[in-house]
Order: structure tokens, then C-alpha cells, then sequence
């Protein structure tokens, strides 16, 4: 009985120290009586109402949330269930994201909000060459649909000729700064200035996420936390449904190797899925800071079983050393299987950034040499 009490308590205790609260202490005195709150982070996509980030009203009036602890950094914000409503500085302007870091931070992060403000109407960055291939592309093997933009380079019309394909995840994060919360990857600026010195050019297709769906379709196996498992017919629709619609509509360089997967921190993961199981349609991939945490044994050993097949495929590992304690590490783990399977060592470049966070804006200052690696020699 003894022992059981003290298992009992031993795995509560390891129950709740995987857990953490953040609770809103002060509220602005112009906050709605009716008021929710929500938590928009990078683990959500920024969703401003995401109903499995929303605090909670307990019996003595305090608004709590509780999440399960993860590995990795991330920065949020409290809304009320809009971005015209997000929390701001003391003087109602836009204030800075929130960051809350695993090895620093305890199990209870108290909040206080000092206002809320409207924010400024993001301008257009999109470029003339950029529009929006379908609002509602189907996506048969998930039951769904999706927007698609493209990019189509600057000769396009005039050139006949045919190009390489960069397919990428977060679609609404690639072109346009009025799309994006966080900060968009400037993809159509880089690729318009490498077109501008004569270097080499692509059709871009950016897929947008699935809001609230994004870590279920992301990943192909289940975290027990955070969801997940769709992602194996996500790659299909990549492949089986994406790319042949795209190479009939298109002047497009078909072969594996003028076609790229690119993808960051959970785009990262199910690109790197997507290319190991699709190498002769994916033979290029660039992975963004991926969350590999999400399910990391389960990717060694899809790695161990497929990586043979992955002997002509190139491969650019990008991430921050800023960011989550185990990233490079996990990043460095996937690199040792490919090349301990045959992968060559000169088709795989990785490189760490001393400064680099978990953010649009160091993923796009990469985005422009990542893509002339990949593309090189073609």
C-alpha cells in the first residue's frame, strides 16, 4: 500500500510538473465584463480564437490555461479572440511577442495585461508575379480544401521555356506581409532579384496551413500531446495530387531533381517526411528549424527503413542556435542516419546561425542561399 501511495504520488507530481499555467493577473480597466482570452503563439499558427489555447474562468475570477510543457521556445500573445484585439503596451501601442523558454521559465507564468490595442493595417508586399492559383484547391485524401498561391518568374510569359518547382508549407507566410502575423519569407523579392542577376529561377506554390488542422496534417505520426497522424496523406495530396496538377497547368521541369519541398519548424517535419517517401518525385528539400521533437524516434526509424532511396536527393538543414535546446541536436541525429544509410555527405549542407530564432524573419534571410544550394549545378 505504501509503495502504491508513492507511485500515485510520484506520477502526479510528474504529471503536473509537465504542465504549465499562465494566468492573467491584471486586466486593462477597459476589458469587456464578457471578455475571452486566447493564447496566439507560434505553436498554434497565430490563431487568434484557437479554442485549445483559451483560458479559462475558475470560481474565484481568475483566468487560467494550462498547456503540456514542450521542448522547444516559443513566443505568444494574449488576444480576445482577434488581432484587432491583441494585448499591447502600456500605451496601447503594438507590443512585442512573449517568449517562454522550457529551460528558463517555471511551471506557472503570470500575466499582466497593460492594454489593448488595434493594430496597423499591414501593408501589401505581394508581387505582381504572385496571385492566387485556387481559394479552394480540394485536397481529396484529407477531405478538404485549401488556398494555393504561385509564383511564376518574371519571363514566364514571354520565355516558353520550362522551370524547376519549389513547393512550400505555410503558404500564407511566403509572399505578403498583410497575410502573414508573424512576418512573411520575402520568396517573391529573393527569387525577383536572382532573376534580376541571372541566376537561377522557379515556379513557387505555397500551400496554406490548416489553421487549427496544422499539426495534425504536418505530422504523419501522433504525438500523444499535441495530435498529429494525418500527415502521410497530406504527403500524398503533395504528390499524388498537387504536383501532377501543376506540372499539366504549367511549364514545369517535372524530374525530381528541379523539384523542391521547402518547409519550416512543423513544415520542416512533414517536407522532410514528404521528400523521403516521395524521392523520385521530391529530389530537392529544405528544412527550416524542424520540429523534429514532435516525434523524433519515430522519424530515426522511418528514416532507417527508407534512406536508401534517398541517394540523389540534396538536402538543406537550416536552423537557429537560438532556439530549442535539442533542435540542432535532433537536426544533427536525422544528418548522422542519412549518411550512416547511404545518403552522400556532399548532397546534404547544415548550417547553425549564432542569432537564429524561431522566426519568419531568419527563415527568410536564408530562404535566397538555400534555394541556390539546392538549385546549383542543374
Amino acid at each position: 500500500m505504501k509503495y502504491f501511495f508513492s507511485f500515485f504520488l510520484l506520477s502526479m507530481l510528474q504529471f503536473f510538473s509537465s504542465q504549465v499555467t499562465f494566468k492573467i493577473i491584471a486586466l486593462p480597466e477597459n476589458t469587456p465584463k464578457d471578455a475571452q482570452f486566447f493564447m496566439a503563439s507560434s505553436l498554434n499558427n497565430w490563431n487568434p480564437a484557437d479554442k485549445s489555447f483559451e483560458f479559462k474562468k475558475d470560481e474565484n475570477g481568475n483566468y487560467t490555461l494550462k498547456i503540456s510543457k514542450i521542448d522547444e521556445d516559443f513566443e505568444y500573445k494574449i488576444t480576445q479572440g482577434s488581432w484587432d484585439f491583441a494585448e499591447g503596451d502600456a500605451q496601447g501601442n503594438a507590443s512585442s511577442n512573449r517568449k517562454f523558454s522550457p529551460q528558463t521559465d517555471g511551471n506557472l507564468i503570470n500575466l499582466e495585461i497593460l492594454s489593448w490595442q488595434k493594430p496597423l493595417e499591414k501593408a501589401n508586399t505581394l508581387s505582381p508575379n504572385v496571385s492566387v492559383l485556387s481559394e479552394n484547391f480540394n485536397i481529396p485524401q484529407l477531405k478538404t480544401t485549401r488556398k494555393i498561391w504561385i509564383y511564376l518568374p518574371p519571363d514566364y510569359a514571354t520565355s516558353g521555356k520550362k522551370y524547376p518547382v519549389v513547393y512550400m508549407e505555410d503558404g500564407q507566410n511566403l509572399f505578403n506581409d498583410a497575410t502573414s502575423f508573424s512576418g512573411e519569407w520575402k520568396v517573391d523579392e529573393t527569387l525577383n532579384a536572382e532573376y534580376a542577376q541571372k541566376k537561377t529561377d522557379a515556379i513557387v506554390i505555397g500551400i496554406e496551413n490548416g489553421g487549427a488542422e496544422r499539426l495534425n496534417e504536418y505530422s504523419p505520426w501522433k504525438n500523444s500531446k499535441y495530435g498529429g497522424g494525418k500527415g502521410d496523406l497530406y504527403a500524398d495530396f503533395l504528390a499524388n495530387t498537387l504536383k501532377p496538377y501543376i506540372d499539366k497547368h504549367y511549364r514545369t521541369l517535372s524530374q525530381p531533381k528541379y523539384t523542391a519541398l521547402i518547409g519550416s519548424s512543423m513544415g520542416g517535419l512533414i517536407s522532410f517526411y514528404a521528400g523521403v517517401k516521395y524521392p523520385n518525385t521530391f529530389g530537392k528539400l529544405g528544412i527550416f528549424s524542424p520540429s523534429f521533437w514532435f516525434a523524433k524516434q519515430d522519424l530515426i526509424f522511418y528514416l532507417r527503413k527508407n534512406t536508401k532511396k534517398l541517394k540523389n536527393s540534396k538536402i538543406y538543414f537550416y536552423a537557429g542556435l537560438k532556439e530549442s535546446d535539442d533542435m540542432v541536436s535532433n537536426i544533427k541525429k536525422a544528418e548522422i542516419e542519412l549518411i550512416k544509410q547511404g545518403v552522400p555527405a556532399k548532397n546534404i549542407f547544415t548550417k547553425f546561425n549564432p542569432d537564429g530564432t524561431h522566426s519568419e524573419s531568419y527563415w527568410s534571410r536564408e530562404f535566397g542561399q538555400s534555394f541556390e544550394w539546392l538549385f546549383e549545378n542543374n
